[in-house]
């Protein structure tokens, strides 16, 4: 993929009851805020409609603002295993949402996510928000009450930064050393 052409990125942060969002427009490399928010899901009780919604609402999302790519946070390996479940099907109705209007998806870590905004991976969600305000100067009265939205907006921004550095952009298609290698013999001296 060219990445140095503008596009839309749509970043999110996938929950069971508030889903962050956020959009960067990318023109001549540099990023800026289009929009961010949160979708909250708790007055839905029913989990299955709580889907709906997320599919529904990511859905709308595309179709306003068009995107060309969608990044999302990848759940983390907690010890509530129904917790992981519901985290996952929720991140499963904004994928189909992505994937049926055709936009390319990509996972981060959220460690790796928090170290390419703070460069701290065990940053605090009140760090990110405080530096995404800085590198994309936001005003203090456009921050969201709910953290989510920059989690989501911090997702967009990391996958900017990934996709950006042409090295980092290969680790997202190699998940190790030899998988590199395999990949790009004739940067491997040695490899036939």
């Amino acid at each position: 993929m060219e990445y140095s052409k503008e596009r839309i990125i749509l970043g999110i942060d996938p929950g069971t009851t508030v889903m962050g969002y956020g959009l960067l427009r990318i023109e001549q490399r540099k990023p800026s805020l289009i929009a961010m928010g949160a979708i909250e899901l708790k007055k839905y009780q029913d989990h299955y409609l709580r889907l709906n919604r997320i599919f529904e609402r990511i859905t709308g999302l595309i179709e306003e603002f068009l995107p060309d790519e969608m990044a999302l946070e990848a759940p983390f390996y907690g010890k509530n295993v129904q917790t992981m479940l519901k985290l996952g099907r929720a991140q499963g109705a904004a994928m189909i949402a992505g994937l049926q209007r055709g936009l390319p998806i990509t996972e981060y870590a959220p460690m790796r996510i928090k170290q390419s905004i703070t460069g701290n991976g065990n940053a605090s969600k009140e760090q990110v928000a405080e530096m995404l305000q800085k590198i994309l100067r936001i005003s203090k009265e456009d921050m969201p009450y709910l953290l989510d939205a920059t989690d989501g907006l911090a997702v967009a921004l990391c996958h900017f930064y990934q996709t950006s550095n042409p090295l980092a952009a290969t680790t997202n298609v190699v998940r190790n050393w030899a998988d590199f290698a395999r990949a790009n013999p004739h940067k491997v001296k040695g490899l036939k």
